[in-house]
């Protein structure tokens, strides 16, 4: 079932929110957000906006303390609420996407894990047709041309060197909807895959990886020359750094290893890092640090969410791989390395204000941040005039009111 149709009745043709809006790394007060025909006309100060064209019912005034946000764009996600996006199982998927617009969501990629090249190219059919259906922003592979070494919960029985031919493959069937692949940068032919990846729009990942800072850097930097091109209106897309720090070697003063390579090239301006900011993935002083670092405008914070994120623990599944969670906390029941996340992204936006980061700067990056690295800035992302109507309303404490995307009440 589609959100149109869950939301009935609640289809929004006209609605003004007036309240605190946070959103391009401010926090306004004393505002007005309206909504025509799925789309944004008008974001600003109350006082400069004539409201006789509304009637009563389509007014909410946001009680005090509470906020109005963009909605949420999650660029690595693999699942929720029991739906795995690496199983390419139609049902549970689409059970997901569900799950996941209605918890603030209203933008995300489905993430593929490392598997056989025939499961790899079942899932893609199936969110190619789901981006069609608008119920999806793209895809994100997640291998299979990752480290041995780093692997973390990827299937090293699928690991492989970067192989251009079954690249290509993916990418034809992928119709122009796969929008980021994750790679090691140190594996044979790394380099032509780069190529091969931003000639076709698609952004380069570096991540589940044992290089060393050199090969890093140079690697982020020849993505980033190749996406040079690609952008509108002068904005190039930046590569991303996969869930930074898991799947990498520790930082060691001798050997930096590739963590120091993208903390430098995110401070340039030159890379997007991830944060699964969970409090399990990462330590909050962790992430604490590294917006001091780099800045909120170089950080993405993800999910990484698998099955289980919504439900309780239990045994579950990510991709061919089993896995367990116990305490909130998944891990692979063959070698217990932490196997994705269960927080949603608001969980994670939350979590990330309580490690002492401004909540302006957590909602960035989880909202224009994110859409910047798809493409999508002047689509989604912020709460301004023309951009798609994807709302959030949410208490002091982050927690959800209401969710509106594509202009629509969501149950």
């Amino acid at each position: 079932m589609t959100d149109t149709e869950l939301s009935g009745a609640n289809t929004v043709q006209r609605r003004l929110f007036l309240g605190t809006l946070v959103t391009d790394g401010q926090q306004i007060d004393d505002c007005a957000l309206a909504i025509a025909d799925q789309r944004i006309v008008y974001a600003g100060e109350a006082s400069d906006f004539d409201a006789d064209g509304f009637a009563a019912d389509q007014v909410t005034r946001v009680d005090p303390g509470n906020l109005i946000l963009p909605g949420l764009v999650d660029i690595h996600n693999h699942g929720a609420h029991g739906g795995d996006f690496p199983s390419g199982n139609e049902a549970s998927a689409r059970s997901a996407i569900e799950f996941l617009h209605q918890r603030g969501t209203t933008t995300l990629l489905a993430s593929m894990v490392t598997a056989p090249p025939a499961d790899l190219m079942t899932g893609i059919k199936l969110y190619v047709r789901l981006v069609h259906e608008g119920l999806l922003a793209g895809i994100h592979l997640e291998g299979p041309f990752l480290s041995h070494a780093r692997c973390g919960a990827q299937n090293p029985h699928w690991l492989q060197e970067p192989d251009l031919e079954l690249l290509q493959e993916l990418v034809r069937a992928g119709e122009g909807q796969i929008a980021t692949m994750t790679y090691a940068p140190e594996l044979p032919g790394a380099a032509a895959l780069v190529d091969l990846l931003t000639s076709h729009g698609i952004t380069p990942s570096l991540g589940h990886t044992d290089s060393d800072d050199a090969t890093a850097a140079a690697s982020l930097s020849q993505a980033r020359e190749g996406l040079a091109g690609v952008g509108f209106d002068g904005v190039a897309p930046r590569p991303t750094v996969t869930h930074l720090f898991n799947g990498m070697p520790p930082i060691h003063h001798r050997a930096p290893g590739p963590v120091m390579a993208c903390l430098r090239a995110a401070k340039a301006g030159d890379a997007v890092v991830e944060l699964i900011a969970d409090n399990t993935h990462l330590d909050p002083r962790t992430v604490l640090s590294i917006f001091t670092l780099v800045g909120a405008a170089n950080i993405a914070l993800v999910t990484d969410s698998m099955a289980a994120a919504g439900l309780s623990d239990g045994k579950y599944m990510l991709g061919p791989s089993a896995v367990t969670v116990r305490g909130g906390v998944a891990t692979l029941d063959t070698t217990g390395s932490i196997a994705g996340g269960t927080a949603t992204l608001l969980d994670v936006v939350r979590r990330t204000a309580a490690a002492g980061i401004s909540l302006a700067d957590a909602v960035l990056c989880a909202t224009a941040v994110p859409a910047a690295v798809l493409g999508l800035a002047d689509e989604l992302g912020s709460l301004r005039r023309g951009l798609r109507a994807d709302v959030l309303v949410v208490t002091e404490e982050l927690e959800l009111v209401e969710v509106v995307r594509n202009g629509r009440s969501l149950a």
